[in-house]
This record gives C-alpha cells, structure tokens and sequence, in this order.
C-alpha cells in the first residue's frame, strides 16, 4: 500500500533541493564570468535547471568513473556556456571544487573558457566552434550503437546528450549530421534545443527564419516541441525520459527558454549573452534567487548533499557491470600498442608492383581489420577513390548495426567531426577518407580532432596535381604545409605501398589523429617502409654525395631516376624519403645530420607548396601555384616535377 504522506515528504524535500542547487548553479553562472571580465552567463543560467535535471534524475553516470565505459555521454555543443557543465561537475564530485570555479578562463586552471577534453574530468569532447559539439555527438551514437551489437547490450547501452543552441543549427555542419543521423535511425542520440532566439548580435529574426521542426522532422527525426517546461525538473524529467524511450528515431527537444532568467535586467536581451553582468545586476539577480549576496556561493550541506546523492544513484547499475565480464568483453577493442602488435601482418610490397597508395591503403586496412575490430572505415561519397574501405565488409545502417562500413556520404564537414565523436567515445579507431583538397572542408574538425588528441586517421587520397585533368579546383597545393603547421597532428605522405603499411601502423600508435597523404597514381616500389619509424630515411645511398636529394610522395621515385642520371653524369646524389618531416624534424641532431650531411647542399622535391622547406633545404622544387587541368603525368611535368627537372636543378645547385 502507498503511503501518500511519504510521498508527498520526498517531492517536497527534492523540490527544495532542486530549487536550492539551480539556484546555486545560476549564481555560479554569473560569478565566473563577473571575476574572469570574460565569458556567457546568459545560456548558463536559463539553462540550470535542465542540466540539474539531466545530471540528477535522467542520465546513467559515476562520479567515481569519469570514464566508466557504459555511461550516459553528455556533450555541451554550445560550448561558450562552459560554467554550466563546471558547476554541475562540481557539485557532482567529478574533482572539480569551488576554488577552480574561482579559477574560470584563468591560465592553467581546470575551468578553461570552452570545455576540453582530457583537461577537465566529465568533459566528452572539445566544443567551442558551434555546431562540431553537435556533430560529435552523432560520432558517439553511432559509436553507441556499433558497440552495442557487437559486444552486447549487456556491456554497451546508453544514450548521448547534447545540448545546442541557435547558433549550433545555424551551422552547416548541423545540417549535415543531422541528415546522417536521421538517416540511419540513431534512437539513443537527444538533441535538446535551447530555443531562446538570441544570438550575440540580436534576436535571430535579424537573421534566421527556419522552421527547426519542420527541418528536422525531413531529416527523420523524432521531435518533441516541450513548450514552456524550461523551469520546472519534473516536467524536464518526463520529456527527457520521452525521448529515451522513442525508438527508430533521434530525438529532437525543442525546448523554450528565457536567457538570463531571472535577471531583472536582462532576461530575453541580448547582451546576456557574451556581456558579464556587473556587480548589482548580480546583486538583484540572487536577491530574486534567495541566495546571499556573495561570490560563489556553495553551501556546504548541499555540495554534501548533491555528492552524496549523485555517487549513490548509480552506484548499484555501475557496481554490477564493473563485476560482469563487460570489461573483459571490451578488452579485444583496445588500441594501445596496436601498431605493435599488428607488425608482420600487414602487407608489404615488391619491388615488381607498383601500386598507388590509395590502393596500398586498402589492401593494409583490409589485413588489419582482420585482428583489430576497433577500426571502422567510411568515405564522403569517395569510398573505393580515396581507399577507405573494409572490403568485404558490410555497411553500418539502420538494420544492421554491426557492419563496419560508415557511408557518409557528400559530407565531408560533419564526416571529420563525426569521426571525432566516434573516436572520443572509446574503443574504436574511425578511419575516414576523401580527396586531399577537401581537407578544407573539414578543417575545423581536423584541429579539434588534434587538440583532442582524437585518434582519427584521416585519410586524404588524390593528393597532388597528379590528380589530373579535373584541374586546379581539385588539386591541392597549400594543403601539405597547412596540415603540417596544426600542434598534434601527425602528417605522413608515403613514398609507396611499404612506407603506407607503416603509416598506418604509425597511426595507430601515435596519440592523437594522423593525416595519410595518398597518391591517385600508380608508384613504384622503392623503399622498405623503414623512414617513417623516424619521419625519414636514406632510400639510395651515396657514401659520399654530391648532394642530398629530398622527397616525399611520389617525388620520391622520381628523385631515385633523377639519382642514377646525375650518377651517370658522375655526381653522387643521396636520396633521402621525408614522408613525416615533423617527426624527422624532432629527431637528435646526430640522426638528422646522418641523412643530411653538413656542408653538403640539399634540394628538396616535393609536388606541392614549398612553404616550409628552406629550414631543411637550400633550393626547393616544389608547386607554388594553382595546379592546371591536364593528364596527371603532363600536369607535373608542365609545372616541374620531371626527372629532368630535378636533375637540372640538382646540377645548377652542386654548381654554385
């Protein structure tokens, strides 16, 4: 029998802790920003009460496990709101404390300006830049649901969270992923939109008129339009909980809110935006809250409280899984070493083949797939073009979750930053491929990705004016020396098939992303694939040369021909493949001078950009205009990469 006195007890209590910790949340909200002069209180705060509910009554996690396998993903895509998702790892114990809230957008504090992972325990993913959050959190469902039917539902079953706003949808990168995930019926993924209509610059009638329903419902998507629920958690509860038991579908909350709520100053206006409140807005704002009028106020009772009560609420589900064989079961998909432990199964090359490594590519990741079932693979639209494909295997779709075959298709933006949800999630290696020129597109993904130290291998084939006669909109110039300037992400063009199989195994031991530059053309085979152990290595010796000749790519050969013609003319040329010249940049100075020997001039070979090369070589032959549309042999020769070429500028340089 029910005892409605008891119940009625337990709403009130809750419902005085509810009140008591959002407006504490909300306070925070403003405080941080008010002591940094820098950051957004507004969303903060219209969205307390939203974010309590989801940490306290709706999502599966442990404070104790930050990275318990199996927990709810929460991802906050509208990252400039960042306070938010401090306060709320603070009071849940997450190893944040009052003094590092102190500490907001400070220099090396735990409390940066946008959430970053790895830096901060209980954050998923970096956001920042609007919309990628988003798009992350597309990467992790997909991630969710491969898992899910591969390991068991049993070891893998949970939902992701994200929270983005109008700017986040008013990226293109939102279109994109939102379509993709539409499409492949992603049920565990809910979206809640903070539907407030205010960007920095104003109103967003200034400048969107979208039907965010309509929009999404074309996608697939299951939406919920909340209506005006945003301060109440019980109302919060039963919508969220809605949504995670909507199967078919991802779930679109379109939620109402009031920014800067309760503010008697600001509440709806703009500058609640990205403007810290000065002192007596805050003063007036927690005298409505009922809160002393004091920075960072956190009661004692009620950080207990909360810490107490989040440990505690999944405490049995976590406890019964970490005593499965759930991490036994996840053990197969774990990545460390796994560049070790795959040599001398993958494929290496003779010196009769011959083929492009976009070709080889395929070939190693086939051979790969077969002992690690971590990688999955996909292309935008470029599937058997660019490599990236675990043939035979079947595609990742709405009816068959196991498949390992990610068909993007022409979405290259939200293809990078999908593959960085996917990566950060845990246990897989997403593998994703596309010409090198549209790099561009996803160039936003690709930082993020090496800020995160996201283990995406980025595959970018067609990677020279040896493209051909789709001409210069196709073929990429700048792109080498642009990815190589990006802090953590490891850039290897490969000579042929072997230094490709090494790449790749250099992928997968690196901590962070790895960007594979691959050759539309076919090449020959000569080298054993040892330079990228150490971003270079001597592929035709000279004991005492003439000169150095230096090369990545497909330059490589073609500096091997021009070698044995400058021999024959009886100048002795080292060859020397660079297929990572930032690793070989970091190596010790008597490594470095053993390939390139002092006194001894170099000239670097390479079809692309020559930015960069002179802190390496003398004289650089390189492509420092747009390409041309010709057959991708006569578009190199017409702008220099020829043997003959290379040979005349090889003499030109010994001769000075």
């Amino acid at each position: 029998m029910v005892n409605d006195s008891n119940n009625a007890s337990v709403s009130k209590n809750r419902a005085a802790f509810d009140e008591k910790a959002i407006a504490v949340i909300r306070g925070i909200a403003m405080d941080a920003p008010f002591h940094a002069k820098s950051g957004h209180q507004g969303t903060a705060m219209a969205l307390a009460p939203l974010a309590h509910t989801l940490y306290s009554r709706v999502m599966s996690h442990h404070p104790g496990d930050p990275m318990w396998a199996n927990r709810d993903r929460f991802i906050l895509s509208c990252g400039h709101a960042s306070i938010l998702q401090y306060a709320l790892l603070c009071l849940n114990g997450y190893g944040l404390e009052v003094d590092d809230l102190r500490q907001f957008r400070q220099l090396g504090s735990r409390t940066p300006g946008h959430p970053e992972v790895g830096h901060t325990a209980g954050v998923e993913v970096t956001t920042g830049p609007l919309g990628q959050g988003f798009a992350n959190a597309v990467g992790m469902a997909i991630a969710e649901e491969h898992l899910r039917a591969t390991v068991g539902p049993d070891v893998i079953n949970h939902h992701t969270f994200v929270i983005a706003g109008d700017g986040c949808l008013m990226e293109g990168v939102s279109h994109e992923a939102a379509s993709l995930a539409g499409h492949l019926g992603l049920e565990r993924l809910i979206c809640i939109f903070d539907d407030n209509k205010i960007t920095i610059d104003g109103a967003t009638d200034l400048t969107c008129s979208d039907d965010v329903v309509g929009r999404f419902r074309s996608y697939g998507w299951n939406v919920i339009e909340a209506g005006p629920i945003s301060e109440s958690c019980d109302e919060l509860e039963s919508v969220l909980n809605r949504a995670k038991s909507h199967r078919g579908a991802p779930t679109l909350v379109v939620l109402p809110t009031r920014i800067g709520f309760p503010s008697p100053d600001f509440t709806d206006k703009h500058a609640a935006h990205g403007n810290p409140f000065v002192a007596e807005h805050i003063t007036r704002t927690k005298a409505l809250l009922g809160i002393p009028d004091e920075p960072f106020h956190v009661p004692a009772d009620l950080l207990s409280e909360y810490r107490t009560f989040s440990s505690d609420r999944c405490a049995e589900i976590h406890r019964k899984w970490t005593a499965s064989d759930a991490v036994d079961k996840l053990s197969a998909y774990k990545t460390e070493g796994a560049g070790s432990r795959l040599a001398g199964k993958l494929p290496t090359f003779k010196e009769d083949e011959n083929p492009a490594t976009r070709v080889a590519i395929q070939k190693v990741l086939a051979a790969a797939a077969e002992h690690l079932p971590g990688i999955v693979a996909g292309a935008a639209d470029l599937t058997g073009n660019t490599g990236a494909k675990l043939s035979p295997d079947r595609a990742f779709n709405r009816d068959d979750r196991a498949g390992r075959q990610i068909y993007f298709g022409v979405r290259e933006h939200a293809m990078g930053a999908i593959a960085n949800g996917i990566a950060l999630h845990g246990c897989l290696v997403p593998v994703i491929g596309t010409f090198f020129v549209f790099a561009d597109y996803m160039r936003p993904a690709i930082r993020l990705a090496a800020l995160s130290k996201a283990k995406v291998i980025f595959v970018f084939s067609h990677d020279s004016v040896g493209v051909g006669e789709d001409g210069p909109t196709h073929q990429p110039v700048e792109h080498l020396a642009s990815l190589r300037i990006i802090p953590g992400l490891q850039v290897i063009r490969p000579a042929d098939g072997n230094e490709t199989t090494q790449a790749f195994l250099a992928a997968l031991d690196f901590d962070g992303p790895t960007a594979l530059v691959l050759s539309r053309q076919n090449l020959p085979i000569v080298t054993d694939g040892s330079a990228v152990v150490r971003g270079a290595g001597i592929v035709r010796q000279a004991p005492k040369p003439d000169i150095v000749l230096v090369a990545t790519g497909s330059e490589v050969a073609l500096c091997v021909a021009a070698a044995d013609e400058l021999s024959e003319a009886g100048v002795a040329a080292r060859v020397v493949s660079m297929p990572d010249v930032g690793r070989f940049a970091a190596q010790d100075t008597s490594f470095r001078e053993a390939l390139l020997t002092p006194g001894v001039p170099v000239l670097a070979v390479e079809a692309a950009s020559t930015f960069g090369w002179s802190a390496i070589a003398d004289v650089v032959l390189g492509i420092d205009e747009f390409g041309t549309s010709a057959p991708g042999s006569v578009a190199l020769e017409h702008l220099g990469m020829s043997t003959s070429n290379v040979v005349r500028a090889a003499r030109e340089l010994c001769s000075r």
